[in-house]
């Protein structure tokens, strides 16, 4: 276990295969896509250099998953990232971005935990047939998403209110920081 909590080590050799520290074996990159969505932090390096290329490595697991046609980001979102490394809002959207996944995530364990609490609904002929699958869809949806450290914990104890507007403040934060950057 105490593995897992250290990311796993690739190091990139000069012949550009990519070799698993943990196991002593070559890795392809759908290899490293599936220890990341096991829950799995990777870091890969060049071997000669020490350079950190795991950003690189990612983009071209996620370039060539959108290439086979598995679309997760819609044509208008990747547009707006070119756009924004060519403008001041660079400085916003890894922020932006990076919440955005966090709530995504905070939200998923939300909406399974609210399907199934007692509701009104469960005396509805199909009522289990059908909770039975949003939870089979949320957990193909989410695979591979680790948990956030202590935001369920935390959020638990607020009201759906107090949640949303957290939302708006953060929200109003955002609008904030981009409308000093139009200036």
């Amino acid at each position: 276990m105490a593995q897992d909590d250290k990311p796993l080590l690739i190091k990139r050799y000069a012949s550009r295969r990519l070799y698993n520290t943990e196991t002593s074996d070559y890795v392809t990159l759908e290899d490293i896509a599936g220890f990341i969505r096991a829950g799995r932090e990777v870091q890969i390096v060049d071997l000669k250099s020490g350079d950190d290329l795991t950003r690189q490595y990612l983009l071209q697991i996620i370039a060539e998953h959108e290439s086979r046609g598995e679309n997760v980001l819609p044509l208008d979102v990747l547009t707006d990232l070119v756009r924004s490394y060519t403008t001041q809002a660079q400085s916003v959207v890894p922020q932006f971005l990076a919440m955005s996944f966090e709530m995504l995530r905070d939200g998923q364990s939300h909406i399974v935990e609210n399907m199934t609490r007692a509701n009104p609904m469960a005396a509805m002929p199909g009522f289990e047939e059908m909770q039975r699958q949003q939870q089979a869809f949320m957990k193909t949806m989410m695979a591979g998403w680790p948990p956030v450290a202590g935001v369920a914990d935390k959020d638990d104890d607020k009201s759906a209110s107090e949640e949303l507007s957290d939302i708006k403040r953060q929200l109003a934060e955002l609008q904030s920081k981009l409308s000093g950057l139009d200036k």
